[in-house]
């Protein structure tokens, strides 16, 4: 199973390697500043994001530094089940995405089917045409003989 992080913008996806510790949504920066530009709900749950620490813009490759001054404090079992808290969140985003990119393909392929069907039919009724035209053509001929 792939391990990288993927922005959470669907239209987006670009992975996102990191070292992190918070369960958030994950998206470029570039996608940050679309998805918050109008409003300031979560793309993912739509919470209202109201409160100043709500979105937060940092590192996903924090120096050891940041790591120390965010982490002191916390007993290794916080942070490890904030860890596996925020890699089950994304994994399970992911999952989602996938599900809604097959489906997303099931529907278009069962459309070009469906549409195949149609222009395999109307092959076939134009070919039978043919074939009762050209009937009707040689039949006077073979009388005639």
């Amino acid at each position: 199973m792939e391990t990288d992080f993927k922005c959470n913008s669907f239209k987006c996806r670009k992975a996102l390697p990191c070292d992190t510790e918070a369960k958030a949504v994950v998206t470029t920066l570039p996608c940050a500043n679309e998805l918050f530009r109008s409003s300031q709900i979560c793309p993912a749950c739509e919470t209202s994001l109201a409160e100043t620490d709500d979105i937060v813009i940092c590192s996903l490759r924090p120096s050891n530094d940041f790591k120390t001054t965010v982490l002191a404090g916390l007993n290794p079992v916080t942070i490890l089940g904030i860890a596996i808290s925020f890699w089950n969140y994304q994994v399970s985003q992911e999952s989602l995405f996938d599900h809604a990119m097959f489906k997303s393909a099931n529907e278009k392929v069962a459309q070009l089917q469906k549409h195949l069907d149609n222009v395999i039919r109307e092959g076939t009724t134009i070919l039978n045409i043919y074939a009762l035209v050209l009937i009707d053509c040689v039949q006077p001929m073979v009388r005639l003989t």
